[in-house]
């Protein structure tokens, strides 16, 4: 039986395309595509142009790259009239999303570096908006997404770069569609097949087959409602985000309460499922909306009034005024400010303080939308009653990860009440188990550590049984778990890769653990980057639910402030200022908080050590693992688990959880609350030995291929090498995964690690191969080699000068083995290949001339330098550069991590090349540049 070829599915996409509401135009290159594009857009603005009228069109279109364009798209484009007189183009109808012009197109040819012709292109007043790229049955999407990618280096740029108002992506095989924004990789960065979507149904049942997702997400109107309502560009990043399908329906479902009803709600998605950019789109369809007067969205803390700010003005920026202090919120209040940001206790403030209620007093009958973020914890005191009490015509919506029911609900003076006593019914619901199965958020890695033992039995007790200060608290408890995480913390992060944070049960237990970290460190027993942040406000403690409760800046709480705690925090500050020439103190509180959330980002941070800070509302994708030396339950406990289940490419297989108490009962708990009964499989990795029987199937399948290292180099034809570089890169997943837990050895795999290291050192062969090609057709381009999964990034120039420093001191024999590893790292580690000649060199000519091991490095400094002159002196005499402009166009790149400009190259040329051959050209010269830095800068140490 023959499998459905890529044009059968092309044509039977085409035809359906055609039944929801596109018309077939048959276009087979640039010329036609400009030629139509001036033909829809005469009949969507009802106007004529004239050749030089559109020729004026055509030069406003083709400015900028894809962000740029992106809002030219949603914005009206002036001409000037043969007349002399000015016109408008609307590109877009965003209003009346269903007026407007739909085409459908196929094997569309674009010329530029290459010839690429397209599969399937959708067309809205002639502007190509969407492209489909189609892989027969049984291939990998992926395979659709590499070649997206290839078209973005060849062609979607070329020409009058029509092909940069694509918005959004739509691969298949038939059986599995995925859809994504428009976002070209950018310099360094690898395209990232996980931001990629599956559309689903209102109850997140994945629609993957072709037919069924075209039903209901290319729909004419549904897809322009989709382009002109729920993309999100994102100002700061300059990236298009396009919602997945769960913020989709959430959006959906407040703005149709809002309009058919007075009744307020809450929104169930899960820590990591991204609630901001879900909220933000709420806010700004609401505030566009004639019968609301404002929408004010709350947090419940000051350090995410500013995240939240940063956030909503990264989407649209200056959509939101910053609200200092109540006097400013009630300025905002008075004035035309459409949307708001603030804090619950500012709000509080400016309904219940006299000074502020006569100006806040018109607005008690105003239609106000009032969106609660986190609101599992920010609404169950007396400020929810007061702003219904205060704001007759108001609307309420929460937004969750963790809800309260009745299982996990706190009293208070109150009473008991839950989230739906306070918000009605939920609206949507998406939990942890649906954002894993969709890949959404990653699995969590969960450990039981024993440390305390009962003398004179055999087995280990409960923890929770001796749950006293005097056994928690013991220094030889302490210490021995301090040393736990210094051992094991680069297995758990990939060798620094990634960071962690430490909770502790209270900030007595927390200075203790710091000064072991630091006395330790002092010793010489690690070099660990350990920072802290606590509240210094008395008895900083979760409650029996594991509500963090207590993640406040201190000053102005109404608390009592801990003096002792006090001092000893700005004692740590004083080591952070040491460690990051800053300058905080505990005056200046929240900007240390600021400061260090942005260090734990940028990894800068190793270790964190909080009681309850960071713990919920706090999202770095860098962060991986989290050890755990306290109770938790319920909400608490699962939001502190999902700081570590971000998406973070391919390296990051899991979340990393280390308890040091017996949490289980508790997880289990929490899991069957948020999740369901049988949720346990669906959100943990599996056992060990789970693993381990996979790895020994997966490596079976690989001596299928390949028996021995040697045969890689013998594999008949380009099938049989994609065969094997997907058998290894599935040994290398599952080796990523196994080596997080902490009985990982090569014992109880079925090679060991130099076969491993063999084998991927053919691996990356194959990879250097396909890079050398260029851009030859072969079917290893469309193969991920997912180089980063098994990159060991401490493997560098630094660490191979390292081993070279005592050969002086070895035997022949032991110089012969050092020589050999370090020719197995040369071979095996990607980041050195380019580096593999020059220090072979090195090796081979200058190295026998050191007299002295300890010389070794700054021989090398030497031989370092003067090759890297004399590869920068080359560059600029081939290409006929000027010196100082190459020295600063590099960089620049360096310091903005972004690829020199083709313009920028051209101008530093001494010679220009004519118009034709700038292109060309200055790619060149770019690509040499690449490589340069790639040799003589990167992987150093």
């Amino acid at each position: 039986m023959c499998t459905q070829s890529e044009q059968a599915l092309e044509n039977e996409l085409v035809d359906q395309l055609q039944t929801l509401g596109f018309e077939r135009v048959h276009i087979a290159d640039e010329d036609q595509l400009v030629a139509n594009l001036k033909t829809q857009l005469e009949k969507h603005n009802r106007v004529a142009l004239s050749d030089a009228e559109f020729n004026q069109v055509l030069i406003r279109l083709s400015r900028g790259n894809v962000f740029e364009k992106a809002k030219t798209l949603r914005e009206k484009i002036d001409y000037q009239r043969d007349d002399g007189t000015v016109g408008y183009l609307e590109l877009i109808n965003q209003e009346h999303w269903c007026k407007n012009q739909y085409q459908v197109t196929n094997q569309i040819t674009m010329r530029g570096k290459y010839d690429n012709r397209y599969d399937v292109t959708l067309l809205i007043n002639g502007l190509p908006l969407v492209q489909i790229e189609l892989k027969r049955r049984g291939l990998e999407m992926k395979e659709a997404f590499n070649q997206i990618v290839r078209y973005h280096r060849h062609t979607f740029s070329a020409g009058r770069g029509l092909f940069g108002y694509l918005q959004l992506f739509v691969i298949s095989n038939g059986v599995n569609t995925k859809y994504f924004a428009n976002n070209p990789p950018r310099v360094n960065d690898k395209a990232d097949f996980k931001q990629t979507f599956f559309w689903a149904d209102r109850d997140n049942k994945k629609i993957t087959k072709l037919d069924e997702f075209a039903k209901v997400f290319l729909e004419k109107c549904q897809l322009s409602k989709l382009i002109t309502k729920y993309i999100v560009l994102n100002e700061s990043e300059e990236k298009l985000f396009a919602l997945r399908p769960y913020q989709y329906y959430a959006v959906e479902a407040i703005v149709d309460q809002v309009k058919e009803s007075k009744k307020n709600g809450y929104i169930w998605h899960t820590t990591g499922s991204g609630k901001t950019l879900t909220s933000f789109k709420t806010a700004q369809i609401l505030t566009q909306s004639p019968e609301v007067h404002k929408v004010v969205f709350v947090v419940d803390r000051k350090d995410l009034d500013y995240q939240t700010i940063k956030e909503f003005n990264s989407f649209s920026d200056g959509s939101v005024d910053g609200t200092n202090n109540t006097s400013q919120l009630v300025k905002q209040f008075a004035n035309d400010t459409p949307l708001i940001v603030t804090t619950l206790q500012k709000l509080n403030t400016a309904i219940s303080k006299e000074k502020h209620l006569q100006r806040m007093g018109d607005l008690a009958d105003k239609r106000i939308v009032f969106i609660f973020d986190e609101c599992h914890r920010s609404q169950f005191g007396e400020t929810h009653q007061r702003i219904t009490e205060f704001f007759h015509d108001s609307q309420l919506f929460g937004f969750t990860g963790t809800p309260i029911f009745a299982d996990n609900a706190s009293k208070n003076d109150l009473g008991k009440r839950t989230t739906k006593d306070l918000f009605g019914e939920c609206l949507h619901k998406y939990v942890i188990t649906d954002a894993i199965r969709d890949e959404n958020v990653l699995k969590f890695s969960v450990e039981y550590i024993r440390t305390v033992k009962q003398k004179d039995r055999i087995a280990d007790i409960e923890v929770e049984d001796i749950d006293t200060a005097e056994a928690m608290e013991a220094p030889e408890r302490l210490n021995n778990i301090t040393n736990w995480i210094i051992g094991h913390h680069g297995d758990k992060t990939h060798n620094r890769e990634f960071t962690a944070i430490f909770c502790v049960s209270n900030v007595k237990t927390l200075i203790k653990y710091y000064n072991l970290f630091k006395q330790k460190k002092e010793a010489g027993e690690h070099t660990l980057n350990v920072a802290t942040i606590f509240s210094y406000n008395a008895n900083e403690e979760s409650d029996d639910n594991g509500t963090l409760e207590a993640d406040v800046t201190p000053g102005g709480t109404g608390e009592a402030v801990d003096a002792h705690s006090r001092e000893h925090l700005d004692s740590f500050m004083d080591d952070y200022n040491t460690m990051f020439s800053t300058n905080y103190s505990t005056n200046d509180f929240y900007g240390y908080y600021k400061d260090i959330g942005k260090r734990v980002k940028k990894k800068e941070i190793d270790i964190l050590l909080v009681v309850n800070m960071f713990l919920t509302g706090f999202d770095s994708k860098a962060l991986n693992t989290i050890y755990v030396d306290k109770n938790l339950k319920y909400h608490g406990l699962l939001q502190a688990y999902s700081r570590t289940n971000r998406i973070f490419g391919a390296k990051k297989s899991q979340g990393n959880v280390v308890c040091f108490r017996n949490l289980k009962p508790a997880t289990d708990q929490a899991i069957e609350l948020f999740a369901n009964k049988q949720a346990n499989e669906d959100i943990f990795l599996a056992p060990y030995e789970d693993y381990l029987k996979q790895f020994d199937t997966a490596y079976a399948n690989l001596l299928a291929i390949a028996p021995t290292v040697e045969s890689v180099d013998e594999l008949g034809d380009e099938q049989d090498e994609a065969n094997f570089i997907l058998a290894f890169r599935s040994i290398a997943r599952l080796l990523n995964i196994l080596e997080c837990f902490t009985e990982f050895s090569f014992d109880d795999l079925p090679l060991d690690a130099q076969t491993f290291a063999d084998y991927k050192s053919k691996y990356g062969d194959l990879n250097y191969k396909v890079k050398q090609q260029k851009e030859k057709v072969s079917i290893l381009n469309d193969i991920d080699f997912e180089m980063e999964l098994i990159t060991n990034d401490n493997i560098n120039v630094a660490y191979i000068i390292s081993l070279l420093h005592n050969l002086k001191d070895k035997t022949p024999t032991e110089q012969d083995t050092t020589k050999q590893t370090v020719a197995n790292l040369l071979d095996s580690e990607v980041n050195l290949r380019s580096k593999k000649e020059l220090i072979e060199e090195f090796i081979s000519q200058h190295l026998p001339h050191v007299k002295d091991g300890t010389q070794v490095s700054e021989v090398f400094a030497e031989f370092w330098d003067e090759q890297k002159q004399q590869a920068l002196d080359e560059l600029g005499s081939d290409e006929g550069l000027s010196q100082q402009g190459l020295e600063k166009i590099i960089s620049d790149y360096l310091f903005t991590d972004r690829m020199p400009m083709r313009d920028d190259v051209i101008g530093i040329m001494d010679t220009k090349p004519k118009l034709k051959e700038r292109k060309p050209v200055a790619e060149r010269i770019i690509g040499k540049i690449r490589d340069y830095v790639e040799t003589f800068i990167e992987g150093m140490g």
